[in-house]
């Protein structure tokens, strides 16, 4: 184990591996990148056909602005929509797995949301801030009454006073 040469043999042993490991991710990345930059064209493309199908024609200006409100039709029931297509129906094993899926997103949102809540961390925060708060009530009660029993002994004291005047 002396032999300098021992140890380049072995790190030549680790190096090797990992040089062809990096040079054929860096391939299988380089074609994930080609590809995902022909999808990305394609797809731009659909989407300026879908605007040019979509796009309105401005109507022509008129000499008067329109004073009347605008109507809002929120439904478009008792409109004949013979123009429009029917709606797709969903698939019942399609439907079904969208709101089970829905479904266990919620339940392990719900899940997440307890389990931190129930944190020793978030407890303690929560011990804190509740003996924080308790303190802070007494003490504002204490001040209230302390307030409250001077203003009721000033006005005895006002009565008292008035008293010893009609007294006199």
């Amino acid at each position: 184990m002396n032999d300098p040469w021992t140890l380049v043999y072995a790190a030549a042993a680790l190096l090797v591996p990992a040089l062809i490991g990096c040079l054929v991710a860096l391939r299988r990345t380089r074609r994930e990148l080609t590809q995902t930059r022909l999808e990305a064209a394609e797809l731009r493309s659909r989407v300026d056909a879908l605007a040019e199908q979509l796009r309105v024609p401005e109507p022509a200006p008129t000499t008067a602005p329109s004073t009347a409100p605008t109507e809002f039709v929120i439904t478009a029931m008792g409109v004949d929509n013979a123009d429009e297509p029917p709606v797709q129906r969903l698939e019942g094993r399609l439907f079904a797995d969208i709101v089970l899926r829905e479904t266990v997103v919620r339940a392990v949102s719900l899940t997440h949301g307890v389990r931190r809540a129930l944190a020793p961390e978030t407890r303690n925060r929560i011990r804190f801030e509740m003996r924080r708060e308790v303190k802070r009530s007494r003490k504002q009660r204490r001040a209230d009454t302390k307030a409250a029993l001077r203003d009721w002994e000033a006005r005895q004291r006002t009565l008292v006073d008035l008293d010893d005047e009609d007294a006199a």
